[in-house]
């Protein structure tokens, strides 16, 4: 018997493991794309712009925005909103890539003082948006110390494990 040519099963079994080496480099591919994931809460913009200084009382804040979640922090100086996004990347360690915190201070008559938010600039915190009604702000060092561990949360506190 004579064979001639290439034969119609081994072209079948050569495109399949050409489609099934495709689809295992796709999949290789999704597995290596960065998944982000956000952890606590924080207040937008437009929530805390209907905060009114002087005016709103820790019922009327509760209303607007809430309260902090047991990822935040409330005390007698004011309410503390914490939120950081971590970054998946296939294999990895997860890793925080921001975190921002939410500072609400009352006067002591019960009343808004300040709104503040903060991030991380170079290690640093900066204020990232400020509505203050006096120029010392109370509680910096709790608002460093929730900041200051940027990046050095094990992801197993955050996420329970």
């Amino acid at each position: 018997m004579a064979f001639h040519g290439k034969s119609a099963t081994g072209a079948v079994v050569m495109r399949g493991l050409r489609f099934g080496l495709a689809g295992a480099v796709l999949l290789a591919l999704a597995a290596c794309s960065t998944v982000y994931r956000n952890h606590g809460y924080v207040p937008t913009d437009d929530e805390l712009a209907a905060v009114e200084v002087g005016v709103d009382t820790r019922e009327t804040v509760t209303e607007k925005v809430g309260r902090p979640t047991a990822s935040g922090l409330l005390n007698d100086e004011g309410w503390y909103y914490v939120q950081s996004r971590w970054a998946n990347r296939g294999a990895f360690e997860p890793r925080e890539v921001d975190r921002q915190v939410v500072a609400i201070t009352f006067a002591e008559s019960g009343t808004v003082a300040n709104v503040e938010r903060f991030g991380l600039e170079r290690g640093k915190v900066v204020p990232l948006s400020r509505r203050v009604t006096e120029t010392n702000v109370k509680g910096l060092g709790l608002i460093r110390q929730l900041l200051g561990s940027f990046g050095r949360i094990a992801p197993g506190v955050i996420t329970g494990d």
